[in-house]
């Protein structure tokens, strides 16, 4: 049974509801929001209220999403395409990433050490897949090189 957001208390619980499982972006909060069925004034009054109380904040998110998906092995590229593709503003993201004091470097060292044992590649081919997974996963080609070179990435 669907509960009904036609008014700005079932409005405000569901996005308290969603806030309390995880931190959500103003833009992903709004579509979740839309997609139960709230008229758009009434979740924008909702959302601008949790924001001056602090409960929803984009700077959290922000952190929170990155520090997350770092733990999962993704680099600096793939974490800011992500970010921008869930409506977040360019320098907000540079900020976030620039404040998240992820050493980018060790965690492609580690996750390329996890998933391939820490061989250099022995040939083209093994080289070109080490480089497409990695590339993947968000890190930058001139890092990938430096790492699969043996060189220092620093």
């Amino acid at each position: 049974m669907s509960v009904i957001l036609d008014t700005p208390v079932a409005v405000r619980r569901a996005a308290m509801d969603l806030l309390a499982r995880r931190e959500h972006g103003r833009v992903e909060l709004t579509r979740k929001l839309r997609q139960r069925g709230a008229p758009d004034e009434l979740i924008d009054t909702a959302l601008e209220r949790l924001a001056q109380e602090g409960l929803l904040s984009e700077a959290r998110y922000l952190e929170s999403f990155v520090a997350s998906r770092a733990r999962g092995g993704y680099g600096p590229l793939r974490i800011r395409e992500e970010l921008a593709q869930r409506g977040l503003p360019r320098d907000a993201i540079e900020q976030a990433l620039s404040e998240s004091a992820i050493d980018w470097a060790e965690q492609l060292r580690d996750l390329w050490q996890r998933k391939f044992g820490g061989d250099l590649p022995k040939d083209v081919r093994e080289k070109a897949k080490q480089m497409r997974f990695l590339a993947y996963r968000g890190y930058a080609q001139e890092q990938i090189g430096r790492l699969l070179r043996g060189a220092s990435l620093d």
